[in-house]
């Protein structure tokens, strides 16, 4: 197979599947703005990561 029919039939088909599922106006309108909620999601996984990096060095120093 055509590698240039390949890519065209994989985006026909992503197409193809991604226009029903925004037929109901998608996001946009959406009562919750779904940016600031990953973005909170983010945010909040970062900032755990950071404080058990800072604890778990706190406890090894004091362990010495």
């Amino acid at each position: 197979m055509n590698k240039k029919l390949l890519i065209f039939l994989c985006s026909a088909s992503l197409l193809a599947v991604a226009l029903p599922l925004r037929a109901q106006t998608g996001c946009d309108d959406s009562p919750e703005n779904p940016t600031v909620v990953l973005g909170l999601v983010g945010a909040a996984g970062a900032l755990f990561s950071t404080v058990r990096a800072r604890l778990k060095a706190r406890r090894n120093l004091s362990g010495r």
